[in-house]
């Protein structure tokens, strides 16, 4: 029975993130005033955990991409985890993973709940259970995710 609860009270913990987290980065498109221009290019970064691989980020809103460079150059410190739902296919821009953040739903935080940590590995290892009680709602956020460097545009 205690099984039962840790797992309800997971899946609410991950909808309330999702909520808390994701939703206001997607109504931000929606926004007039925090619309970016169509012209400005996506950037991209170089992601790094404790397992030392490197993973390749798509930035595209202006205020993501402003503090993502803030992160690299160390003037922030405030928010230095990405969050976001995970893609289960590759992606050109990220080679060498079968997976990929999505850009509309990517996101910064400073603490998250367990139920959606995982190493890049683990969750390439374990790609096919993501999106059930593996990081339900494909939600991933990497508790030692580190931004190292803006990398050119593939």
């Amino acid at each position: 029975m205690r099984r039962v609860f840790t797992k309800i009270g997971s899946c609410a913990a991950v909808a309330m993130l999702a909520l808390a987290g994701i939703q206001p980065a997607q109504a931000e498109q929606f926004d007039g005033a925090a619309r970016r221009d169509a012209a400005d290019p996506p950037a991209y970064f170089e992601m790094t955990d404790i397992s030392r691989r490197s993973f390749i980020v798509k930035i595209d809103k202006e205020a993501d991409i402003k503090h993502a460079r803030d992160l690299v150059s160390g003037t922030d410190r405030e928010r230095p985890h990405l969050l976001g739902r995970i893609i289960k296919r590759p992606a050109p821009f990220n080679p060498g993973w079968s997976y990929h953040f999505d850009p509309a739903t990517l996101g910064f935080f400073d603490a998250a709940i367990e139920v959606c940590d995982a190493t890049m590995t683990y969750v390439e290892d374990h790609l096919d259970e993501a999106g059930g009680a593996f990081l339900p709602g494909n939600l991933w956020c990497p508790w030692s995710s580190k931004l190292v460097k803006e990398v050119p545009a593939p």
